[in-house]
């Protein structure tokens, strides 16, 4: 059975609050692991009065979630948000036996909402097994955010409902994850089929115009961002790598935005994430910081024009996220 990759181990999902929007990065986890990270992590927020935030309830939580997606709510079902590893998904395939562990913590870390870390896989010959693990971080920080307030007055179902929709939010790049990585079908959900239905119509011929647009802009940046060494095949992979981030982000601002009714439009998503493509394509390394943020720019228009088209076609389909 043909086994699908992804760089896993590089992989970092994370909300910025500043935006309310997910960025989504790549770094070395050899530097930057979830006990690293969790050690430097301060306890709380300065001039914030201290927040016990025990006071949530894990079952309010999952059964929050339960409602907008079953597949998750399997999958964290077993979970405890005390940040030990759990194993929530194993499946055999021919030889191999694939795993994947799920770790949760909650606590305040300065204003990134959630944060989401794919370690570098574990590899049992031996044992033929491998096992990927996974750490959320949520940081409900926004606890007096005034929306928030408006809509729960008790701080207890605050505190729950913004566990929830971070969690919602980062458990969506997990499962997507899941569906990339393990052998083909296994790692299937409603939430990895629904992205890769955008995804397929992102690239279809009704919005080839649009799609070209993007890939030259970001295929633009990427040559802005050109160190020297990358071979055409290296610089051409990266622009596909980036094109499938930006739907992903956009497909798990949508789907979480409708779930918990703080939805996220087009241009809000394309102006925070035409950014974050540029970064990730290295910079502006060979040209002036003016004439790339002129790209950038052009992106965000690019990437708007194609958001748009993208939900136009799957209005045209009859298709809605559950």
């Amino acid at each position: 059975m043909k086994k699908k990759t992804m760089p896993v181990d590089k992989e970092v999902n994370c909300l910025d609050g500043n935006s309310n929007l997910w960025s989504y990065g790549f770094q070395d986890l050899n530097i930057f692991s979830p006990t690293s990270l969790s050690a430097s992590l301060p306890a709380s927020i300065p001039n914030v009065p201290y927040l016990d935030l025990r006071i949530y309830r894990e079952p309010m939580i999952k059964s929050l979630i339960k409602v907008h997606s079953k597949d998750m709510y399997r999958l964290l079902e077993k979970v405890h948000f005390d940040g030990n590893y759990y194993r929530i998904k194993c499946i055999s395939s021919g030889e191999w036996e694939y795993c994947w562990d799920l770790a949760v913590r909650v606590q305040f870390f300065g204003k990134i909402l959630g944060m989401t870390l794919y370690p570098k896989r574990l590899v049992s010959q031996k044992e033929k097994r491998i096992v990927y693990r996974s750490m959320i971080l949520i940081n409900p920080y926004q606890l007096w955010d005034e929306d928030i307030v408006k809509k729960f007055w008790n701080l207890q179902e605050r505190v729950e409902f913004l566990i929830a929709r971070i969690l919602f939010h980062e458990c969506i790049h997990v499962m997507i994850s899941l569906g990339n990585i393990l052998p083909s079908g296994l790692g299937n959900t409603d939430i990895y089929l629904e992205f890769k239905k955008m995804l397929e119509v992102s690239v279809s011929e009704n919005l080839s115009h649009e799609l070209h647009n993007v890939q030259f802009r970001l295929w633009n940046l990427v040559l802005f961002g050109y160190s020297g060494s990358e071979s055409e095949k290296k610089l051409l992979e990266r622009v596909q790598e980036i094109y499938e981030f930006l739907i992903n982000e956009k497909y798990t601002n949508q789907k979480t935005g409708k779930a918990f009714r703080f939805p996220s439009n087009n241009k809000k998503i394309a102006r925070k994430y035409s950014w974050m493509a540029a970064v990730k394509a290295g910079g502006d390394k060979q040209v002036s910081k003016r004439i790339w943020q002129v790209e950038v720019r052009r992106l965000r228009i690019a990437l708007r024009e194609l958001f748009e088209g993208i939900d136009t076609e799957l209005s045209s389909m009859e298709f809605t996220m559950g």
